[in-house]
């Protein structure tokens, strides 16, 4: 899985291919309607939708976007930091830099104990070995 910041630019992709969709679609599909005496425009590559049909389309774009936006909006309110202050966010990092200072220790008395047991292993075999 993403960390969050891929995530939020990924949605954020998305969101802007959904608004090009939607004006596109909008675009290509609607009546053209005059205004004020002006002659109706007509565009022979349009392919005119029903008004019930165009109405449906665009709610659905709508909704589209708009579950888009919460998932964003839910995105970046789950960054880290979000609502901390930045020492607040100092003090997390020298936290957590004391907890991998002591678990880098650990890790390193772990090794010193592997090796030791390992010698005294190969101590034992060659004892095993003489008789």
């Amino acid at each position: 899985m993403a960390d969050r910041l891929s995530q939020l630019q990924d949605a954020i992709d998305q969101m802007a291919t959904q608004f090009f969709s939607a004006l596109r679609y909008i675009g290509t599909h609607h009546d053209a309607v005059p205004v004020g005496n002006e002659a109706k425009v007509t565009d022979d590559t349009a392919v005119i939708d029903d008004k019930t049909t165009f109405d449906a389309a665009k709610g659905e774009l709508a909704r589209d976007l708009i579950v888009k936006s919460k998932q964003i909006e839910f995105l970046i309110t789950s960054l880290p930091g979000i609502g901390v202050s930045e020492d607040e966010q100092q003090e997390r990092l020298k936290n957590l830099e004391t907890e991998l200072k002591e678990a880098e220790e650990k890790r390193c008395r772990a090794v010193r104990d592997r090796e030791e047991a390992a010698e005294k292993l190969d101590a034992v075999i060659r004892r095993l070995r003489r008789f």
